[in-house]
């Protein structure tokens, strides 16, 4: 990975060794061929971002090479006029004001942010906030504190030219933080094409991925001049000094996974799974709804949103009936009752924390098809049987390790049709990412269950029938949206 630092003058930066290039915008500018045939991560540090100023089109040049530059001119626009990032300023002064406490309780006229770094660690929580909304290197925040509440009265640019001695030594370590993964010795090793992040929690129960599957697919990917590397949620900072991203623990857009995502996206970066795919994914209610809507073909169906619905889901769907919370995966939140009673206990329980509930009519198999989709085409087909003694594939026990029925494996040839045709059109619903869907077999046709954007990929299970052309097809979907 090439990483470019354009500065206003020659000379901004000549106290610092680094590997990597550091050119002046107007020779940045004035030579279109100087990366050619390179893919380079530009730090534009130009002093000055006015329109059509040098900084200006630098940051909209290195978009038309096809090089990845901070900050882009979408921010460099933002962030030209207040009434531009108003709509930031209330979920960023909540943040600042969270900090009040740590900071002895009084805020400083202005702050600086470098990279999504604060001058101390009573600023991390505001500084990284900062730093999602605004990619740029160097920020400066005017605050207006009122006592009980601060607001921020201003946001814009801190160049260079303008740091002190001990701010540029406090900014150089923020940068170097930025593109630490770069400052490792590889002389060890031949150096990869591109260099992708695996985010994974070696502690999760029932992870998408094991780590023995992610290092068998890193093997594959090292022949294709792609380096894997796993990273957990404290890597969120360094998350920009990667090509793209996989995330390999289970979803929610509540927690940092989908921050992970959006971050990755906002760097321009490839990721699975993208944050729209996570929002349309996570929730069942959207699911069905988008699925009736395209004519897939979906279980009877009730959404509940109160007690009046609770006759209407039995006297519609009849007993026993399936009951879902919105948001939930791996059968968790995903109950069977089997008389009115039962239903009305239960839904009065969940809907204490969600809105809506969905209802569906139960259908009783032995297995569930699950089709893996990729860019839009069918990747594995498998049979997951159902846990012993119960109706899920996973059974979650009070007290104990949940219980999992075992597998079965086709090729995507010996696969029905209508299976895979069924769920690749589901797929396509929701984006153009990897997609597990769901779907039960019965004698009155087909039916999708849910599409997961998070599904599972284990060596030995999932790739059983294509076997390591699973693990290339993956590889090669992030390589075709960094080549092109």
């Amino acid at each position: 990975m090439t990483w470019v630092i354009l500065t206003g003058r020659q000379h901004d930066l000549d106290q610092v060794s680094t590997p990597h290039k550091i050119i002046t915008n107007r020779d940045y500018l004035s030579h279109p061929a100087l990366f050619r045939g390179q893919r380079p991560k530009v730090i534009n540090l130009s002093n000055h971002y006015s329109y059509q100023s040098r900084g200006y089109y630098a940051s909209l040049l290195a978009s038309s090479r096809g090089h990845r530059v901070i900050p882009t001119v979408e921010t460099l626009i933002d962030l030209s006029e207040r009434k531009l990032y108003e709509n930031a300023l209330p979920e960023l002064e909540q943040a600042l004001n969270r900090c009040r406490k740590d900071l002895g309780g009084v805020f400083p006229p202005k702050v600086r942010i470098f990279f999504g770094i604060g001058p101390s660690r009573s600023w991390d929580r505001f500084a990284r906030l900062l730093f999602d909304w605004f990619r740029a290197p160097a920020l400066e925040v005017a605050i207006t504190d009122g006592g009980e509440w601060a607001s921020i009265r201003k946001i814009g640019f801190y160049p260079l030219a303008r740091m002190g001695e001990e701010e540029k030594q406090r900014f150089l370590e923020a940068l170097e933080i930025y593109t630490g993964r770069e400052w490792r010795d590889s002389k060890t090793r031949t150096p990869a094409r591109f260099s992708f992040a695996t985010l994974v929690n070696p502690h999760e129960e029932l992870p998408p991925s094991e780590i023995s599957s992610l290092r068998h697919w890193a093997r594959i990917a090292e022949k294709m001049g792609v380096e894997v590397e796993p990273i957990t949620k404290k890597d969120l900072p360094r998350l920009a000094n990667f090509d793209a991203l996989f995330i390999r623990e289970t979803t929610t857009i509540s927690n940092h996974t989908y921050r992970f995502a959006r971050r990755a996206q906002q760097e321009g970066m490839p990721v699975i799974d993208d944050p729209l795919s996570m929002i349309r994914c996570t929730n069942k209610v959207y699911l069905n709804e988008l699925m009736t809507t395209n004519k897939v073909p979906v279980p009877p169906t009730v959404i509940v949103a109160g007690p009046a619905d609770f006759e209407v889901a039995a006297q519609t769907l009849g007993f026993p009936l399936v009951l879902k919370i919105p948001d939930s995966s791996f059968s968790r939140g995903v109950r069977k009752c089997v008389d009115f009673e039962e239903l009305k206990k239960l839904a009065t329980e969940w809907m204490e924390d969600s809105d809506l509930l969905i209802a569906q009519k139960f259908i009783p198999t032995q297995f569930d098809w699950r089709i893996g989709v990729l860019g839009g085409e069918p990747l594995f087909a498998i049979h997951y049987l159902m846990a012993k003694k119960h109706w899920q594939i996973v059974h979650h026990k009070a007290n104990g390790k949940p219980d999992q029925g075992g597998i079965k494996t086709f090729t995507l040839k010996d696969t029905p049709s209508h299976v895979l045709e069924t769920a690749v059109r589901a797929a396509r619903c929701i984006g153009n990412g990897l997609y597990g869907v769901d779907l039960k077999e019965t004698k009155d046709g087909i039916f999708v269950i849910e599409v997961n954007d998070n599904p599972n990929l284990d060596h030995g299970c999932e790739d059983s029938g294509e076997k390591d052309e699973l693990w290339v097809r993956l590889t090669q979907w992030f390589l075709d949206r960094l080549e092109r």
